[in-house]
């Protein structure tokens, strides 16, 4: 959860505008927490409330992502999310925003067995990003983190998300030059988990 936070921090300030160097500091003073940390704190509190009886997570990560999303509604909510946060009676809405699979970690760390994962994945993301692209970005990333913890190589993992998520067919030198913004899971978990693959090597063969 650190580190998903920290990225997103970090990350905050080219969100807009890309930047296509490794050259650059970590911390700047036009870095903040955007949406997504928040977002990820809210599933990371239903799965504590749920104390590992998951039945009713979906309404409990409802509640939770609205109790503390209205605390800061200029965090960056996309226009939809925003009024899911602010209505009486939050429906999902078809969404296929890469908000899906940025608030996922939780899910990844805190499932006992990969298919929970994928299914802890599935009830937090399907109450307001319910596209098929939306869920599919978010069970790929909880796949992933819940492998990455449970110490399976980064063959493995690739393994298992190109069998049953996405094709890792390029690089990300192929991809610097003409790579541009996107808010959907399908434009960037791939090329997310490309960088995941490439920069993975601490205590991982």
């Amino acid at each position: 959860m650190i580190g998903a936070i920290v990225g997103d921090i970090v990350g905050s300030r080219f969100e807009f505008q890309n930047h296509r160097s490794k050259d650059f500091d970590l911390f700047d003073k036009a870095c903040f927490a955007t949406d997504d940390s928040i977002m990820s704190l809210a599933v990371c509190y239903a799965i504590l409330k749920a104390k590992g009886h998951y039945r009713n997570l979906s309404p409990l990560t409802i509640t939770s992502m609205q109790r503390i999303g209205r605390n800061y509604p200029d965090c960056g909510y996309g226009g939809s999310f925003l009024k899911w946060i602010f209505t009486d009676d939050p429906k999902p809405y078809n969404s296929f925003g890469n908000g899906a699979a940025m608030r996922v970690g939780g899910c990844g760390y805190a499932a006992r067995y990969i298919v929970e994962a994928k299914k802890l994945a599935y009830d937090v993301t399907c109450i307001s990003h319910n596209h098929i692209e939306g869920i599919k970005g978010a069970m790929a990333v909880a796949t992933a983190i819940f492998m990455a913890r449970s110490g399976r190589n980064k063959k493995e993992i690739r393994k298992e998300i190109e069998d049953n998520y996405y094709k890792i067919d390029f690089t990300l030198d192929e991809i610097r030059d003409s790579y541009s913004f996107s808010e959907t899971c399908q434009d960037t978990v791939p090329q997310a988990l490309a960088a995941f693959f490439r920069l993975m090597i601490l205590r991982m063969p």
